[in-house]
């Protein structure tokens, strides 16, 4: 069997379920420049590229404006814990490998990741936070995977990406390591190969059981 010692993990969508706090707060914005609000799922299938993109799709092109950019940030700052919570099975994972590599890589803003991750009470187990500004490309690119097992010192070999949109298993596969599907988030694989899936976060200890 194959033994691996290094997690990196996606946020949105593979360890919490963000998806109504950040509709929240995408019908807050469109609301205080008249516009009608938007369905959770109308946002869950724009979710995955960071807040730039998900807000560029969720407003008319011709209105999008780096100022409404930036209220929207401060708008998910207050609300992105409201509703939020771990997928159930993501802190059995976190506490069977909490000895090993883990690490968050996401496309959400640094400081708005480690504060969701304290909210939820799991900061602790990731010795490595990457958010969107954190280096110099984003998820699909794998920059920010290669960055990542530099700065742990792990084996390529021995690392899987986690994660539920097609700019996860993208960035890991650029980055030659393996990658796991997790079918329960918000995203699609986007015809991107694979090498493990996962249906529940329940599958992730079957899948990868502690050393």
């Amino acid at each position: 069997m194959m033994s691996f010692d290094t997690y990196l993990f996606d946020l949105d969508g593979t360890l919490a379920d963000t998806v109504a706090d950040l509709t929240t707060c995408v019908n807050l914005l469109r609301g205080e420049i008249g516009l009608e609000p938007m369905g959770t799922e109308d946002i869950r299938v724009r979710v995955g590229d960071g807040a730039r993109l998900l807000l560029q799709r969720c407003l008319p092109e011709d209105l999008f404006r780096g100022k409404l950019l930036e209220r929207f940030l401060v708008l998910y700052g207050e609300h992105q814990c409201d509703t939020t919570r771990l997928y159930p099975g993501m802190a059995d994972f976190l506490a069977a490998h909490k000895d090993e590599k883990l690490a968050v890589i996401t496309n959400k803003p640094f400081h708005l990741s480690r504060l969701l991750l304290a909210d939820l009470g799991i900061g602790h187990y990731f010795s490595l936070l990457f958010g969107a500004e954190s280096c110099t490309t984003r998820k699909p690119d794998p920059g920010p995977v290669l960055e990542a097992l530099r700065r742990l010192g792990a084996a390529p070999e021995r690392a899987v990406m986690i994660g539920d949109h097609h700019t996860d298993l993208r960035a890991g596969n650029g980055a030659g390591i393996k990658t796991c599907f997790c079918a329960w988030g918000f995203g699609n694989d986007g015809g991107q190969p694979h090498d493990f899936r996962a249906e529940t976060p329940a599958d992730l200890l079957r899948l990868f059981p502690p050393a």
